[in-house]
């Protein structure tokens, strides 16, 4: 009896697995279907009189293009710099254009700031007074020496060099501005820029022979993709 009741059992528990592996793989089988249905934007069949497949088709949504994202892009880039990259989701250009406009600035203050020192004391020279802070500055406080510890001419240079500088500094910052602007429209008109498969540009070298003349032609074609 034991005998006997024993393959049977292994038959049931072997139909059983197979059955729930089956199972198993049928569910997984329409999960997976079910995904590439919905990455599919739509699916077109032709069906004959008899209704046999004939062809199927994806037709799939391309992304739409914006014509006006690198206009809004170099706009909020001119109204305040960076707003166009964070526009672009180009986050991490950020931090580099608040760097060079903060570098430009500040290097323009430093220089204004000694320029305007420079040219007060100049004047003040130039008005016959001698209590500017470069008259004595090597001994702050103390008696004015008879002669300036900084000469007339050296103030002179000074101020001429640092408005140089000054001037420089503001050039550099508004073109660093400027480029905050075209990187911002650059950037949107080239994350909308077609690279799709089917663009493309083949070379081929190509031989005809005249049926008339039974000469060889050699030419070169150009097939180009769109």
């Amino acid at each position: 009896m034991n005998n006997t009741l024993f393959p049977l059992i292994l038959c049931v528990l072997f139909t059983t697995i197979v059955g729930a592996q089956q199972v198993k793989d049928s569910n997984d089988i329409s999960q997976k279907k079910k995904k590439n249905i919905s990455e599919i934007d739509s699916v077109k069949t032709a069906f004959s009189e008899e209704g046999i497949v004939l062809q199927d088709s994806l037709i799939e949504k391309k992304k739409a293009i914006n014509p006006l994202a690198p206009s809004k892009a170099a706009f909020y880039s001119a109204v305040l710099p960076g707003l166009g990259q964070i526009y672009n989701r180009r986050y991490w250009k950020v931090p580099i254009v608040y760097a060079a406009l903060g570098s430009g600035i500040s290097i323009y203050l430093f220089n204004n700031d000694k320029y305007v020192r420079f040219r007060s004391a100049f004047k003040s020279r130039l008005a016959g007074f001698n209590n500017d802070e470069f008259w004595n500055f090597r001994n702050p406080g103390g008696p004015p020496p008879a002669t300036p510890d900084l000469p007339t001419t050296a103030l002179q240079d000074g101020q001429e060099r640092y408005q140089r500088d000054r001037d420089l500094a503001l050039l550099v910052t508004i073109v660093i501005y400027a480029l905050n602007v075209v990187d911002a429209n650059v950037d949107a008109h080239l994350k909308q820029f077609n690279v799709d498969e089917d663009l493309g540009l083949d070379v081929q070298p190509y031989l005809e022979v005249d049926p008339i003349t039974n000469k060889p032609n050699y030419g070169m074609a150009f097939v180009i993709n769109f």
